[in-house]
């Protein structure tokens, strides 16, 4: 990419992928997004998973049943944690990173698409994050933040459209409505 504004422009969630695998060095390049992101008081308050193990990806899957589906056809997941001992702002962290490695995705030429996993449920007695902790053997006191999946993108989209940015919601000096 050129510039970070045609980054943003172009960055949509993909959740259909080719059966391709990533490079090495693709998933390195994401990964290293991830451990360059900033987090508060340079605390490095997050952890990462990578799964490429297509069993690993479908049992991933069923983390929230109907709305994570598409991990089971990524080449790579990557499930972002925090630790709330290290840092009482892991979620902002985490989320930092989660978003610097699905730009990185988009400046490679990989699809991405983030599922949430903090605060939801995989049924009525277990939370999605208690599934991937159990799943993933992820001890405490981390706690499970997001799934972010990759892969190579089945089609392109448009991209986002500069024309409908919703500028109402942005207010000079004070809140207006």
């Amino acid at each position: 990419m050129s510039n970070f504004l045609n980054l943003l422009v172009q960055r949509r969630s993909f959740r259909k992928y080719k059966d391709d695998l990533l490079q090495p060095e693709e998933t390195e390049k994401i990964l290293k997004a991830a451990l360059l992101s900033p987090t508060s008081k340079n605390s490095h308050s997050w952890q990462f998973v990578a799964v490429e193990d297509k069993e690993i990806l479908q049992k991933l899957s069923n983390c929230k049943p109907q709305s994570a589906k598409f991990i089971a056809d990524a080449a790579l997941a990557v499930v972002v944690l925090g630790n709330p001992l290290v840092s009482d702002v892991w979620i902002e962290d985490a989320s930092i990173a989660s978003f610097a490695m699905q730009l990185q995705a988009e400046d490679i030429g990989i699809g991405s698409c983030w599922a949430q996993v903090r605060e939801r449920d995989f049924n009525e007695h277990l939370t999605s994050a208690d599934y991937v902790r159990d799943l993933l053997e992820i001890p405490m006191p981390y706690e499970v933040l997001s799934i972010i999946a990759f892969g190579k993108k089945l089609k392109e989209r448009k991209p986002n459209d500069m024309e409908t940015l919703f500028w109402e919601n942005v207010h000079i000096g004070s809140f207006k409505s």
